[in-house]
């Protein structure tokens, strides 16, 4: 049976000036613009279809705090499809608590690289399924990667990054995702930060690379214009699912017609 391939939309949650929760929209994770509340927007994105929604607290790792636990709650109680939450979750008990805010899976980054353990212990502890490790990709062209491939007529590598793209780590992205499966990790969350907000289309090498070394299902992540880039991601990188912010957020397209435009050429999705 062919699995069908997920749209899922995403929103990026800080604070704002006067403490309360916003989603924010960048290019290549900077000059962030307010897009609007994310419970309305998660009411919104359950109604329109979504085979999933991902909730990110974009600062709560560069910033050392916690996790927004009361707006997940918030966001939980307005979508029935399965919610995943990431940022600033450290610890297995940062886990436990974000599932039971009302998280179905969580999205560990740096955590995991500071703590590779972590992924052994929530996967242990609270089941595969709900492990989801996510990596912040930049290209590299110089000797340092261990996984090269052909960019633009250049050899290149991908570095895993932390505190939302501003700290390289020197991890090659394509060993850290073979580990992170190892480790039990249920999925991999794969963002671009050269393409992140460009609407460019996905970065197809690194899916790609990541997708031929792991069978574990594979999320991509950063640069989705349009329909026609999610259909590019599943049929030339075998991404599993389709993640995307500005073209669902703005009203380029919807969920809907997304999923129509891949059904017509065959990529199977959830109507």
């Amino acid at each position: 049976m062919t699995l069908t391939k997920r749209i899922i939309p995403c929103i990026d949650v800080d604070l704002d000036d006067e403490g309360n929760p916003a989603v924010y929209t960048g290019v290549n994770f900077e000059d962030l613009q307010y897009t609007g509340d994310p419970v309305e927007m998660a009411r919104a994105y359950n109604e329109a279809g979504a085979d999933e929604f991902v909730f990110l607290d974009i600062t709560a790792s560069a910033e050392g705090r916690e996790t927004m636990l009361g707006v997940v709650e918030d966001v939980a109680d307005e979508v029935f499809i399965p919610l995943t939450v990431g940022g600033g979750i450290r610890t297995k008990e940062d886990i436990r608590e974000t599932l039971r805010a009302g998280a179905d899976k969580v999205s560990i980054n740096s955590g995991a690289i500071a703590n590779p353990d972590l992924i052994e212990v929530g996967a242990e502890a609270f089941g595969n399924q709900c492990i989801v490790i996510s990596v912040d990709a930049k290209r590299r062209y110089d000797e340092q990667g261990d996984h090269y491939v052909e960019v633009d007529g250049e050899s290149c590598w991908f570095e895993c990054t932390v505190k939302g793209g501003r700290e390289g780590t020197g991890l090659d992205v394509v060993s850290w995702a073979e580990e992170a499966e190892a480790r039990g990790a249920g999925e991999l969350f794969v963002n671009s930060i050269d393409k992140d907000g460009t609407k460019d289309g996905y970065d197809i090498p690194l899916t790609k690379a990541v997708c031929d070394a792991v069978s574990t299902p594979v999320i991509a992540s950063s640069g989705c214009g349009g329909p026609e880039d999610m259909y590019e991601v599943f049929t030339d990188a075998g991404a599993d699912a389709g993640l995307a912010a500005s073209i669902f957020h703005f009203g380029d397209y919807t969920i809907r017609e997304t999923k129509e435009y891949l059904d017509e050429r065959g990529v199977p999705v959830r109507l």
